[in-house]
Order: C-alpha cells, then structure tokens, then sequence
C-alpha cells in the first residue's frame, strides 16, 4: 500500500490518519513504566536507608494489578474493535493545525500494534479512540432517503406557481415515499409529508382542469365534428382517472404520514 503525502506551501501536512494514529501513540503510563520506575527506585534508593522489602512487595503487587486491569482492557478494546469490521463507523479527529475532521467508511481489518487498536478505512489507519459511532445500514439508508426527499421537496416551485410540467416529478416523489418502508418514513418530518400531500392535490386539481378544457374545446367544433365529441368524451374520462389516481395515491401518503 502506497503512502502519499501532502505538501502545502513547501511544508508537509499532516493527514486525518497520521494525526488519529500520532494522537494514539502519546498514552500515559502503561505497566512497563510502572516496572522501569520501580527497577529505577531500587537502583537509585539511599544505600544508608534502603527501602524495606515490604514496600517492594506491596509495590510489586499494585504492579502486577496494574498489569492485569492493563491486560483486561486490552483485550476488550481489540474485541470491541473487532466486532466493528465490515460495518460503517464515523471517524472524528483533529489535523495538527486544530482543525476537526469528521467522516464515514467502512472498517476493512483491525490491527492491534503498541497496545493500541487501531482500525483501517480506504486504507488507513485510525485509532479506535477515534471512532465516535458505530451506523447501521438500515438507519444510513434510512437517513440518505430521508435528506433525498426533503432535498427534492425544497426544490418544487411553489403551489401557485406548479404547471403539468412538473407531474412526473410529483409522481416520482409520491411514488418514492409509498415505496419506503415505516422505519424509512419515519424519518421524514409530517411538515414534509404534508407538503407533498398539498403538491400531489394540486397536481390532481390541474389533471383534472386540462381535461375539462378539452372538453369544452370538442363541444364546440359542431355536429360535423361528431368523432371528436365521441374522443373528447374519452379524454374527459380519463381525466376523470387521473385524478382519481391522484387522491388514491395521495391517501397513501396520508396514511404513510
């Protein structure tokens, strides 16, 4: 795996994994500073005035304490970042300048170097400290569906302003929003809901409006245009359908809401 860094007016600049991983590595004291402290104390210690031997075992045992609460926690953080392999996390870290930088991946592997965990996304590495949420994939796929529809609800024209032009765009979103399931929906605020109930009304409203203009249009032509009467009155009824698909629809979303 190839390592790219990046330069910024001549200087190296220090990426969100280097920084993850740096960050990681400044831990406090761990049990082998314990025991070099304690290997220190015996050496350096007054020669006139020696430290007892029941010191050094009550030392000793708070070290060998030390050790196992150590071991302990080890063994649950690599357990902890095990289980997050294959699944969608987001990473929260800081660059050297202090700047935040928050981010989602996958995690592919998890390796355990210096008594640290560390997990690797799009091929870097972070530290497990680093990992401020673990995402389900039903809950990202609800949320995307969610901003998605209110994203393309913001961009309507408003209610006054709305033409047949923008019937399939009215139809593709009732359609989006009767296909997602109750968990899906949830996301999505009534005011949303709402307003799509007010679009699809309208957009039934202006079905029905253009079929009524045609037919008044065939009615007026005269006897001699007796076909065209004949298919006006098909073009009434089907104008009649399509508002009868809108309010059928548009109770879906109600009951959706």
């Amino acid at each position: 795996m190839a390592v790219t860094q990046v330069i910024e007016n001549g200087k190296l600049v220090e990426s969100a994994s280097e920084s993850s991983v740096k960050k990681a590595s400044k831990s406090g004291l761990d049990k082998d500073a314990f025991l070099k402290l304690l290997v220190a104390q015996m050496k350096y210690q007054d020669p006139l005035e020696p430290t007892s031997n029941t010191e050094f075992i009550a030392q000793y045992a708070t070290f060998s304490q030390v050790e196992q609460m150590q071991n302990m926690a080890l063994t649950m953080e690599l357990s902890r970042a095990s289980g997050m392999v294959g699944k969608l996390v987001e990473i929260q870290t800081m660059d050297q300048n202090g700047d935040a930088h928050v981010f989602q991946g996958v995690v592919e592997y998890v390796t355990y170097e210096n008594n640290k965990a560390y997990v690797s996304i799009d091929g870097s590495l972070y530290s497990l400290d680093d990992v401020h949420a673990v995402i389900d994939e039903s809950y990202q796929i609800a949320y995307e569906l969610a901003a998605s529809f209110v994203k393309a609800i913001d961009k309507l024209p408003s209610l006054s302003d709305l033409t047949l032009a923008d019937k399939d765009t009215i139809k593709a979103l009732q359609d989006g929003y009767n296909k997602m399931t109750a968990y899906q929906q949830g996301y999505i605020s009534d005011e949303y809901v709402k307003k799509l109930q007010k679009y699809v009304q309208r957009m039934a409203e202006l079905v029905e409006m253009a079929g009524g203009d045609d037919k008044d249009e065939g009615e007026g032509d005269g006897e001699g245009e007796g076909d065209k009467t004949e298919g006006v009155g098909d073009g009434e009824s089907g104008g009649d359908q399509a508002g009868g698909t809108g309010g059928s629809e548009n109770s879906g979303t109600a009951q959706g809401a």
